[in-house]
């Protein structure tokens, strides 16, 4: 189990959906003491509706969250090459991660996490696939940091 990182960039196709889950449920799960932010290949989509409603099942908030690209994120001033850990959770977001950081001294770690847009054909249906999705990324945390310190 390693330590806490002081900085993680969580990153997807979209920032839409899985990122931002993870971006959340690590913020719940572990404080404030590390920076984590999250970012996608593309900014094209709003937060997901299934992605805030299986969060808020958990106590995580997202329906605030706005996402932003890779390339928003260096306009905006955010250097990539600040994040001790980049986090990618689909393969274009690891192909574009890897491109962004091949000068730089950091770790990309690729969590394949499934995305569940798109995967259901009735509510709970799509209700289940995020909850995996979710599940997954707890999963994960726990595995990398431990059980979470934060929660009450």
């Amino acid at each position: 189990m390693d330590s806490l990182p002081q900085s993680v960039l969580f990153c997807c196709d979209h920032n839409a959906c899985r990122s931002p889950m993870a971006e959340g449920i690590m913020k719940k799960f572990y404080g404030m003491s590390t920076y984590v932010q999250s970012v996608g290949v593309e900014s094209d989509l709003e937060i997901d509706g299934f992605a805030i409603a299986v969060c808020e099942e958990i106590g995580v908030e997202l329906s605030r969250h706005q996402s932003r690209s890779f390339d928003e994120m260096q306009a905006a001033g955010d250097d990539l090459s600040s994040f001790d850990l980049v986090v990618a959770l689909s393969a274009a977001s690891q192909s574009r991660a890897l491109q962004l950081t091949r000068f730089f001294h950091m770790s990309v770690e690729f969590w394949p996490i499934l995305d569940p847009t798109g995967l259901g054909e009735t509510r709970e249906d799509k209700l289940a696939a995020y909850r995996k999705a979710r599940d997954q990324i707890i999963d994960r945390l726990k595995e990398k940091w431990g059980e979470p310190t934060e929660l009450k």
